[in-house]
């Protein structure tokens, strides 16, 4: 087993307004990188041997973003709001069953 249990990576790359390609912070990504990490946090499930919330640069997903993936299985997921990253958190996350309806 690795250090963590599982670890999740939410792309924040912000490419600009005028930028050719859309990118996941203008979607806010870095506010649900905030959200997941505050409630992982919350529910005593940080550290090692636990769960990893970290923020990346671009993961070039951009077309079908916001985008986060979770290792160790290489799952990639997209996500709304709060709502749909509970559910990551919930079935995955926590429960280690990959949410279908998010999956890119």
């Amino acid at each position: 087993m690795g250090y963590y249990k599982r670890h999740i990576f939410f792309c924040v790359n912000d490419r600009g307004c005028n930028a050719d390609r859309p990118c996941c912070a203008q979607c806010g990504s870095q506010e649900m990188r905030d959200y997941a990490k505050a409630k992982i946090k919350g529910m005593g499930l940080s550290g090692q041997g636990n769960i990893r919330v970290n923020q990346a640069g671009c993961l070039d997903r951009c077309e079908e973003g916001p985008a986060c993936v979770v290792y160790p299985e290489g799952t990639w997921y997209t996500f709304i709001d709060e709502s749909d990253v509970d559910e990551i958190i919930e079935s995955h996350l926590v429960n280690g069953k990959i949410v279908d309806r998010l999956l890119i």
